[in-house]
């Protein structure tokens, strides 16, 4: 039973300290949080470690392409009205991340854990989990990550039987498909903004047919379920037909949308719509994003932006022209080191505004505004580009390695 711990063998108990170790040392040399480090070194010692560690906790998994380090966050704060929690809130989401994070929440009777696309099958068979979210499926790390059919077909077959109840956004076809494997789903209706992944039908191939907000395809009749939950502009619906209020501190229609499966998540464990709601309004930024900061005398808004789905969502959330826009893109490892995505995002959106660009492959991203039609600044680095800006607060938009730079720089 969740919340009973057995102590550990020896062998475990050896890696989770040398884990720790490793840890810390990195943390001395600065070179991060030292859970990467220190997860893989105790699963070196102990491969099992990890199903070890999950054996007391009832597990909550996390996975999508957009949002599921906020709705991670938002499920742990929810869930702490019932027990205590453990979760990878850092974002280290690959098995190594995970250990480390499990090994640090003995006490703990809830396990909610964000999970890389490409692992959440492996980390589901590890740590026989009580309840599992998908938000969504897109493109993203087009050099490391599946094309997303093949992505949702892995799901669909490592999912397959699973005893967890499946909380899934019945608005994405991918989410949709890969997830009926499963024998007990909760359908969210938690909406698709981005939708040039689903344009086909991930079953037979066929041409969706996408009226409104419903979806379908008429060839194999594979078509959206009906939804439970659903987001109804500033309200979470629940089965029973209630309205529940969102009072979130993160701005977007996004993160309403993380707000309602967080939501549906927590009343499978027996929390109340109003009770999980009414704490996520603590949830005021993740890991440094939304967060505004003061830098050479200027505010600035620091936004995450990883792939066309995620700049679409934050393309929304900006203040209106004549708002300066920063936008830095990297190609680093932990991006993709593909920049072909940058001619599926619609830059047409920051017409008016003044806009500076920087960040390692900042001639790309400059040849694609050249090409959308907008005047634009190539800077050097991130302080240039302040400077240039015109007086008032700045939108700050970086991918994945370029916002951890960007922190770095203002002392965030």
């Amino acid at each position: 039973m969740a919340g009973n711990t057995e102590p550990l063998p020896p062998r475990a108990k050896l890696a989770v300290t040398a884990g720790k170790a490793a840890a810390a040392v990195s943390r001395v040399a600065g070179r991060g949080s030292g859970s990467v480090i220190g997860g893989k070194v105790s699963l070196r010692l102990d491969p099992d470690l990890l199903a070890r560690l999950a054996r007391h906790l009832d597990v909550i998994l996390v996975s999508a392409t957009n949002g599921k380090t906020t709705t991670t966050r938002l499920i742990a704060e929810a869930l702490r009205a019932s027990g205590p929690v453990v979760s990878n809130a850092l974002g280290a989401n690959m098995p190594a991340g995970i250990t480390s994070a499990l090994a640090g929440g003995s006490d703990a009777r809830y396990g909610v854990i964000e999970v890389d696309e490409k692992y959440l099958a492996g980390v589901a068979r590890d740590t026989t989990p009580k309840a599992i979210a998908l938000l969504n499926l897109s493109r993203d790390q087009l050099d490391r990550a599946a094309e997303t059919r093949m992505l949702a077909e892995k799901w669909r077959e490592g999912l397959a039987g699973t005893k967890a109840t499946i909380i899934a956004n019945a608005d994405d076809p991918l989410i949709v498909w890969a997830a009926s494997s499963s024998p007990n789903v909760v359908w969210v209706a938690a909406g698709q903004e981005w939708k040039d992944d689903a344009w086909s039908c991930p079953s037979c191939g066929g041409v969706l047919q996408r009226p409104g907000d419903d979806w379908g395809c008429a060839d194999c009749g594979f078509r959206r379920p009906h939804a439970t939950w659903a987001l109804n502009g500033d309200y979470v619906l629940d089965p029973q037909g209630s309205a529940w209020p969102i009072h979130l501190q993160l701005p977007g229609r996004a993160n309403k949308a993380n707000a309602a499966t967080s939501a549906a998540v927590a009343a499978t464990f027996g929390v109340p719509p109003q009770v999980a709601l009414e704490r996520m309004y603590a949830v005021q930024a993740i890991a440094g994003r939304y967060d505004v900061v003061t830098f050479l005398d200027r505010q600035l808004r620091l936004l995450l932006a990883k792939n066309p789905a995620g700049w679409l969502e934050t393309f929304s959330l900006i203040d209106p022209p004549p708002t300066p826009v920063i936008l830095s893109v990297n190609a680093r490892g932990a991006d993709g080191t593909d920049t072909s995505w940058l001619w599926d995002v619609d830059y047409t959106r920051l017409a008016g505004h003044p806009i500076m660009v920087i960040g390692d492959r900042k001639l790309d991203l400059a040849v694609r505004l050249e090409v959308a039609g907008l005047d634009f600044r190539v800077c050097e680095n991130t302080d240039e580009a302040v400077r240039m800006a015109p007086p008032g607060r700045i939108e700050v938009i970086a991918n994945y390695t370029a916002f951890q730079d960007l922190r770095r720089r203002v002392g965030n």
